[in-house]
Formats: C-alpha cells, sequence, structure tokens
C-alpha cells in the first residue's frame, strides 16, 4: 500500500480499496488524517525521544494522561506505556505476578486463559494465546498456563449439552479447584474473541465470571486491545459488558495506528504494590514515547469530538442490518455477529450440524480480487471485519455487496462456483 484517505487505500500501482479490516484491527478515525501528521511534525522538531526510566518523563505524556483519565473506567489510575498489544500483554503478566509476590504470595503464579484466544506474539503472551499453532516448535513454553473453553455459543458442541455460560463458570470453578486458588495470578480474557472470529460473549458470562474470580482472590485481566477506544460502541468493552478488571490491556486505536503505542492500565492498588521499594520491573526502550504520545492525544480528541463511540453503533448497527438481509439465507451461512463496528461471520458446510465449511477458494482473497475490499478470515472460515468507525453507508453497502457475492458462490461442499 502507498496512500489512505478515510477508509480508502491505494496500493503502489494506483489501485483503490476499501478498508474493511482497519489494518489489523484499528484505524478508528481512518487514514490520512493531516491533525495528526502536523501535530507529529511539530513533535518530532520539539522532542523527538527520550527516555522514560528513572526519574523521567517527558511533556507529551503528561498532556496524554488527563485525557487517558477522562475516558477509562474510574477505577482505573495508573498506566504503563508500551510500543504495542504484545507488549501491554506482557506487562500485564508481569504485573499480577509480580503483584502477588510483593503480597508475599509468590506461589500465586498461574495465569488461566481460554483457546482460540489470542494475546500477542511475545512468549508470555502467545502461551497466554490459545491456538496451539502459534506456539509450534517453539521449544518448551513459560509454565503455569491453563486454557478454557471460550464462550463461543455458536459451536454448541464445546458445553456437552448445557447452558454456555453455566458450563463455562463450571469449568473455571473445577480449575480453580485443581490448580487451587493459592496458585492463581489472574485470569486474562477479551472481552470478545477477536481472532478467534470476533465471538461475542452470552449475556451474563462477564459478571458471574468476574464474581468467580473475586471469591477466590484471582485478578481478572482484560485484553482490550482490539476493542478499546470505541471499537463496541462504547470507549472500553468492559463497561459494555458490566465488568471491572483490575488491569486492562490496550494498544490498536489508542493511536488509530499513527504511532506504535499500548499501555497495561491498572488499579491503584495494584500499582502502589508492584513499585513499592525497587519499583516497577517493566520498562520498554519507547515506554510514553515523546511521538506516539502525540498521535494518543490528538487521535483520541478526534474519537471524541467527532463522536465516534457513538458512531460505531450507529453504522455497526447499519452495516449489520445489511449483512443479515444479504447473508442470513445463504446455505454456507452459519451465523453474522457483531459488537459496534467488530463482525464476524461464520461458514458452515450444514446449518444443523454447524461443522465448518472447507472452502475451495481463498475467500479473503476473492473478496479482494474482484471487489478491491480487504477482508481477513480466521478460524480458518470465519470472515472477520473492523472497519474505521468512520465508515459511511455508501461504503458499508460496498462492503456488504463484495462479501455477499463472494459467500454466495460457496456451496456446502465448499467448492466454488463464479
Amino acid at each position: 500500500m502507498d496512500k489512505g484517505e478515510g477508509c480508502l487505500l491505494w496500493d503502489t500501482d494506483g489501485n483503490e480499496y476499501l478498508d474493511a479490516t482497519g489494518g489489523l484491527w484499528l484505524a478508528q478515525i481512518g487514514h490520512g488524517r493531516r491533525e495528526i501528521g502536523e501535530a507529529l511534525s511539530k513533535q518530532a522538531s520539539r522532542l523527538e525521544y527520550f527516555t522514560s526510566f528513572w526519574d523521567f518523563t517527558n511533556s507529551s505524556i503528561l498532556k496524554l494522561i488527563p485525557t487517558l483519565l477522562e475516558l477509562v473506567p474510574n477505577h482505573i489510575t495508573d498506566f504503563v506505556f508500551t510500543s504495542g498489544g504484545s507488549e501491554s500483554t506482557e506487562a500485564a503478566i508481569k504485573t499480577a505476578r509480580y503483584y502477588w509476590y510483593k503480597k508475599g504470595q509468590p506461589e500465586k503464579n498461574w495465569i488461566l486463559s481460554r483457546r482460540n484466544a489470542y494475546h500477542g506474539a511475545a512468549y508470555g503472551g502467545g502461551c497466554a494465546s490459545g491456538f496451539e499453532a502459534d506456539n509450534f516448535g517453539l521449544g518448551p513454553l513459560v509454565p503455569h498456563f491453563r486454557h478454557l473453553t471460550p464462550p463461543h455459543t455458536y459451536r454448541s458442541w464445546l458445553f456437552e449439552g448445557q447452558d454456555p455460560v453455566d458450563f463455562c463458570i463450571a469449568e473455571l470453578e473445577r480449575a480453580i479447584d485443581e490448580i487451587g486458588e493459592e496458585h492463581i495470578a489472574a485470569f486474562i480474557g477479551e472481552p470478545l474473541l477477536g481472532v478467534g472470529g470476533m465471538v461475542t460473549p452470552p449475556e451474563g458470562y462477564w459478571p458471574k465470571l468476574e464474581a468467580v474470580l473475586r471469591q477466590h482472590n484471582i485478578l481478572l485481566i482484560q485484553d482490550e486491545v482490539v476493542t478499546g477506544f470505541g471499537r463496541t460502541g462504547s470507549w472500553f468493552a468492559c463497561q459494555r459488558y458490566g465488568v471491572q478488571p483490575d488491569i486492562i490491556t490496550v494498544a490498536k486505536g489508542i493511536t488509530s495506528g499513527y504511532m506504535p503505542m499500548g499501555a497495561a492500565m491498572m488499579r491503584k492498588e495494584i500499582a502502589d504494590t508492584v513499585r513499592e521499594g525497587v519499583g516497577f520491573p517493566v520498562g520498554y526502550t519507547y515506554s510514553g514515547h515523546p511521538l506516539a504520545a502525540t498521535a494518543a492525544a490528538v487521535n483520541l480528541g478526534i474519537i471524541k469530538d467527532e463522536g465516534l463511540v457513538e458512531r460505531a453503533n450507529t453504522i455497526g448497527d447499519y452495516l449489520a442490518a445489511g449483512l443479515h438481509a444479504a447473508l442470513d439465507d445463504l446455505p454456507v451461512v452459519g451465523e453474522v455477529r457483531h459488537a459496534g463496528m467488530a463482525f464476524g461471520i461464520e461458514l458452515v458446510k450444514d446449518k444443523q450440524t454447524r461443522e465448518p465449511l472447507e472452502p475451495q477458494a481463498a475467500i479473503a482473497d476473492e473478496i479482494l480480487d474482484e471487489f478491491h475490499v480487504v477482508v481477513r478470515c480466521t478460524n480458518p472460515t470465519i470472515i472477520v471485519m473492523s472497519p474505521p468507525l468512520i465508515l459511511s453507508e455508501a461504503q458499508a453497502d460496498r462492503i456488504t455487496e463484495a462479501v455477499s457475492t463472494v459467500v454466495g458462490r460457496f456451496r456446502p461442499d465448499g467448492s466454488y462456483e463464479k
């Protein structure tokens, strides 16, 4: 790609594309915003970089923090800045384990996670992620991770005929009994499963899970790298689903991708505990980078001033309605789901058995080549989309036409009739 403007991209040959993934699930404000380019140029000529270690910070971070404090859930007070989502996950896992160490419980170091969850490509986050392929061939992995069943309600066979929420909560309680609450530091989970297929949780799942963790003195880490900053129609998905995590990881939407940045955000008591004495043992060369902080401040101002969190709901509902109308009756479409501007389309061989489709053509490639619309497939036959929050209705219609035309050519046996 060579150029971007709004929801559109142009490659080096001048071909235009509609970005329906926001790159890798970000670009909340769209591409090519001059306000950010101008702010970055001004900041780079003033202070391009200095460390945030020891006694140092910088004026860009000091300007960003009040903005963040206005937007994050009220119980969140402290931030560890990173260069992206993977680093944020590493910081969160280290924080949880170190917190219990400082509380005099060093044996409290297990991390609970879920299958088909994604928490980054670094070593600790990769072990928290629930995809075996991501860790294939890497040798010994970080110990003390346990993966539980995801609340993917459409795949009903996961729950042995039980209510999905009841099954998941009972499984969690069994895992705590087996490992021992005195050994478990935290549970980490995406509010909705991103790479797992934009799987939205069933009603009551998160409040019930949080209640069990509180009962057993286990921290809750919510990975909002994908969902934070308006993606699901609220500033943070934990607000949408009614929970108060102890630690929240973010990246992507904090700058809309204009600069690499992330953070692990946490309650004051956790922050005070881990930095007491020798100080917090997590930091990165680019933590609190002045240019990234500048981009974040301008980006968050745009999201707020232009009402893009609210727009994620209105344009998200519009796109969802179009997708349902065009896709629900197709023989290979099992489920269309969304939350704000996060979409998942699950393709199946049979609507009754819900067995995943095995296509004989690359779905995302077909949509890209013929319609110049960028989508992504995961799992591997779930189409996922996360367009910029500034998407227009005409562009939403273009996405619906592209996806429905290509999906409509598939047959339940996986053959493709163009």
